[in-house]
C-alpha cells in the first residue's frame, strides 16, 4: 500500500508540474502575443505622431500668416504689385484660392491669336512655342488666355448653371464648380500667365484631352518656353483643382524646367 501511495504521489506531482508548466508556457505565448501588439501599436502611434507633427506644421505657418496680418486683401494686394514689377519674381506669383489678385490689376496684353491674348512679357516665347509646335505637326488651339474679373464670372457662372441643370442645388453645385473652375479673383487667367490649350482634333476639357498627341507634346516640351502643366493628375491636394491636361502656366524658363524635373507644382515649388 505504501508503495501505491508513493506511485500515486508521484502521478499526482508529475500531473501538477506538467499543468504549472502548460501554463507557465501559455503565458510566455501570451506575453510574445502582447509584445507584438505593443510593437505594432508603437509604430502606429509614431505614424499618427508624424502625420500630427507635419500638420501642426502647417497650422503653425497659417498662424503665424494670420499674426502678421496676410488677409485675403494684403495678399491680392501684393501679389498685383509682384506681377506689376520688374523683379525677376514677377512671373513666380502664386494665385490660388488663398492668393487672389486684386480686381483692379490689368497687365499690358498682345494678342497671340485673334480673340485671346497674354501678358506682354510672354508673348514672344508663346508664339514660339506655338509656332515650334506647328512645325512639328501639331495642331495647337487656344481656348482661353486672358481672363478679366467679369469674364471668369461670367465662366464660373455658366458652370454652376450647368451643375444645377443637371439635378445639384446652389451649394453642391458651387462646390463642384469650384474644383475645377477658379473663383473670381482667384484665376490664373487674370494675370495674363495661363492658357488653356487643346488639340484641335479633340476639343473637349477632359482627362481625354491628355491622351491627344498636342497634349503629350506640350507637357514634354512647355518647359522649355517657360511653361508649366498648372495642375498634374496627382497634385490636387496640393493645387486645389482636379487634373486640367489643359491648362499651362507661365513661370520663367528656369523655374519651369526646376519643377518639371522634380514633378512638383507651383504651390511646392515656393513651399506654400
Amino acid at each position: 500500500m505504501a508503495v501505491n501511495q508513493r506511485i500515486k504521489y508521484r502521478l499526482v506531482k508529475v500531473l501538477c508540474v506538467g499543468i504549472i508548466v502548460g501554463v507557465l508556457f501559455g503565458m510566455l505565448i501570451m506575453a510574445g502575443g502582447a509584445r507584438s501588439a505593443v510593437k505594432k501599436k508603437q509604430k502606429e502611434l509614431q505614424t499618427a505622431g508624424a502625420e500630427l507633427k507635419e500638420e501642426n506644421k502647417k497650422l503653425e505657418k497659417q498662424l503665424k500668416e494670420v499674426q502678421a496680418g496676410e488677409s485675403a486683401a494684403d495678399i491680392a494686394k501684393k501679389n498685383a504689385e509682384q506681377l506689376a514689377s520688374d523683379a525677376d519674381d514677377w512671373c513666380l506669383v502664386l494665385v490660388n484660392s488663398s492668393h487672389p489678385v486684386d480686381t483692379s490689376y490689368t497687365p499690358e496684353l498682345t494678342a497671340i491669336e485673334e480673340d485671346e491674348s497674354v501678358d506682354s512679357r510672354i508673348a514672344d516665347e508663346t508664339n514660339q512655342m506655338l509656332q515650334d509646335a506647328k512645325d512639328a505637326g501639331m495642331n495647337l488651339y487656344i481656348v482661353s488666355g486672358y481672363r478679366d474679373y467679369n469674364d471668369q464670372r461670367e465662366v464660373f457662372n455658366q458652370t454652376m448653371s450647368d451643375w444645377i441643370a443637371q439635378g445639384k442645388t446652389p451649394l453642391e453645385a458651387y462646390e463642384e464648380t469650384e474644383k475645377s473652375v477658379a473663383v473670381p479673383g482667384t484665376s490664373e487667367h487674370s494675370t495674363g500667365l495661363a492658357l488653356d490649350i487643346t488639340s484641335g482634333e479633340y476639343g473637349e476639357l477632359d482627362d481625354q484631352q491628355a491622351g491627344t498627341e498636342e497634349s503629350q507634346w506640350l507637357a514634354e516640351n512647355c518647359y522649355k518656353y517657360g511653361f508649366i502643366l498648372r495642375y498634374p493628375s496627382d497634385k490636387s491636394d496640393a493645387t486645389g483643382i482636379v487634373y486640367e491636361p489643359w491648362h499651362y502656366r507661365y513661370v520663367g524658363k528656369d523655374a519651369a524646367k526646376e519643377i518639371t524635373e522634380q514633378g512638383i507644382t507651383l504651390e511646392e515649388y515656393l513651399g506654400k
